[in-house]
């Protein structure tokens, strides 16, 4: 089967690291190099490639920004691909090229072939491509909600199935029980905002208000407070236009027009021109005409009732008392009333409100309590077959009389869901507390890995467990960060072993200080320093013959050139190939 394969990092001004290419081999590669060296800048490098959180310190002094290129096989199809080309990436030849800058200042940018991304794009490609673990992952294997989300992780669809609709179950539980305690902790508040909406609406339903009523009423007004002016001017214009029968021998602009016009008709036939002057001189003739009827209509139908603008402005007093109250005006107030009546309703059906919620909350924690007993029992089922794979896996790991096994427990709650005639508490993954126990030797009780486990027992017990991951949810890359640490001895050898097997179904890359480990990989690269303190491009380099030797022998005695450090070296070396 064909797998994504980390194949190459560039890794420039992070850390000790000024310039440096990291070349990775399909299968088992070691890192080595002393302490202080930037060995764990790879582990760092990688994790921002895969959306790890961004820091300036991380950057090297001086510099301007960091920068991280990688270069990842990955075959056609796959979801990292389909996901890649979605956010619009470009594949090389079946290589995604993936890059992450972080400026001095903490600034951070990504792009996955050759188009820039979301940092959040890169951290949902990781969990299809790599699994990162090292000392941190270790302790946080020491917490009980790890210690289920591993266990939910090995069930797969037996857990999973269950715990979604759980989830949702739970989820809606919760949004039911905040509006009841919402509307039964806050009647007294909710009866008087009713009183409020209920006082407001009846006010306007009072005045009854009629859309655009305001504007009309402010237009009437203006024109009954001025009508004896309005009057008086339309009279005189009517005059101007059309003569004023009291004054037969005035001059008006109906008359003037009218000669103007009798005038032309007598030579228009000679000129179209001046035919054409004279028809606009009969037209402005008819406008005027037409003005001067309304004029004298207008002033017949003004209304100067002084009664008629008492009633108008009361109207106006009435509708402004409620746009000081609802809304700028009426319009908004009309909307005010058509939301607050809407919110009446609701609050006035607060009773039967109760009941439903009351109703819909029993009969979702009764649904909670079967779902979380279903989930129990496939976790429960789950737990054997996991306790068995890592017990097995920590006998291949020098640990032959160790014993894995999983207390899943609940707690007695009165306010909690029902399951198998218990009232105990839940939350949103269940019911159950799941805590991982180790027996190290026989007669020895289990005990919390937290209390029962040493350092170097913790990180085989961490390695069984990915190595069980990897047979039912492999991932393509693994890559750990010194998790042999507290280990040693024949016990370093069993770790080695086991990580060349699992590099068999997967990449395996290992940041190590173990010559008994480094020994089994496929690759060795040595990172070591300059005299100046950094790590260039001749900083990282593939160790073959008699280099790897030398590393070896250094890792053991820490003298390269000791004769019983080579000889230990090399035989660690034949002893790894003769186990392949």
């Amino acid at each position: 089967m064909v797998v994504s394969v980390l194949e190459e990092m560039r890794i420039r001004s992070l850390g000790v690291i000024d310039d440096a290419v990291v070349e990775l081999s399909p299968g088992f590669t070691a890192v080595t190099g002393e302490t202080g060296a930037g060995k764990t800048m790879v582990v760092t490098s990688l994790g921002l490639l895969l959306g790890g959180r961004a820091d300036a310190a991380l950057v090297r002094i001086g510099a301007r920004n960091a920068v991280v290129e990688g270069r990842i096989a990955v075959p056609e199809g796959s979801p990292a691909v389909v996901r890649a080309e979605e956010a619009g990436a470009e594949l090389d030849e079946g290589t995604l090229l993936v890059s992450r800058t972080v400026s001095a200042e903490g600034r951070s940018r990504a792009h996955l072939g050759g188009r820039s991304v979301p940092v959040g794009l890169l951290a949902e490609l990781a969990d299809d491509l790599v699994a990162v673990h090292g000392q941190s992952d270790q302790q946080g294997l020491l917490k009980l909600s790890r210690q289920r989300q591993a266990l939910d992780r090995y069930a797969g669809y037996a857990v999973a199935v269950p715990l979604g609709k759980y989830a949702e179950a739970y989820k809606r539980l919760r949004a039911v029980a905040a509006e009841l305690e919402e509307i039964t902790t806050r009647a007294r508040e909710r009866a008087q905002e009713a009183d409020m909406l209920r006082f407001g609406l009846e006010e306007i339903a009072a005045v009854e208000p009629r859309a655009g009523e305001d504007t009309e009423l402010a237009e009437e007004a203006e024109r009954l407070g001025h009508a004896e002016a309005l009057a008086s001017a339309a009279a005189v214009a009517h005059a101007a236009l059309a003569g004023n029968p009291e004054d037969p021998e005035g001059v008006d602009a109906g008359t003037l027009v009218a000669g103007a016009q009798r005038a032309l008709e007598a030579v228009r036939a000679h000129d179209p021109a001046l035919a054409a002057l004279t028809d606009r001189i009969g037209e402005v003739g008819i406008l005027l005409s037409d003005v001067a009827g309304e004029l004298a209509g207008y002033a017949d139908d003004l209304d100067a009732d002084p009664l008629r603008l008492a009633a108008v402005e009361e109207r106006r007093a009435a509708l402004n008392a409620l746009t000081r109250k609802y809304g700028e005006d009426v319009t908004e107030v009309l909307a005010w009333a058509e939301r607050s009546a809407a919110r009446l309703t609701e609050l006035e059906g607060d009773d039967e409100r109760i009941g439903e919620l009351t109703a819909e909350r029993d009969a979702l924690r009764a649904e909670l309590g079967a779902l979380a007993q279903e989930l129990s029992e496939a976790r429960a089922e789950a737990a054997e077959r996991f306790a068995a794979a890592v017990t097995e896996e920590l006998a291949s790991l020098a640990m032959p009389h160790a014993r894995v096994s999983f207390d899943i427990r609940q707690t007695e709650d009165p306010d909690g869901v029902e399951v198998n005639g218990r009232t105990v508490a839940y939350g949103p993954s269940g019911v159950d507390e799941v805590e991982l126990l180790l027996a190290p030797h026989p007669g020895a009780p289990p005990r919390p890995i937290a209390k029962g486990a040493s350092g170097g027992e913790l990180s085989r017990v961490m390695l069984a467990v990915e190595v069980v991951f990897a047979g039912t949810d492999p991932v393509p890359t693994y890559l750990f960060d010194e998790v042999d640490a507290g280990v040693g001895g024949k016990a370093a050898v069993e770790i080695g072993r086991r990580l060349a097997r699992l590099a068999r179904k997967a990449q395996v890359v290992v940041v190590t200080h173990l010559p008994q480990v480094a020994a089994f990989a496929d690759r060795q690269l040595l990172v070591e320093k300059t005299d100046d303190g950094s790590v260039t491009r001749s900083g990282v380099k593939v160790l073959e013959g008699e280099d790897r030797v030398r590393e070896l022998s250094r890792m053991l005695a820490g003298q390269e050139d000791s004769e019983t450090a080579r000889a230990h070296a090399e035989e660690l070396l034949a002893a790894a190939r003769a186990d392949a």
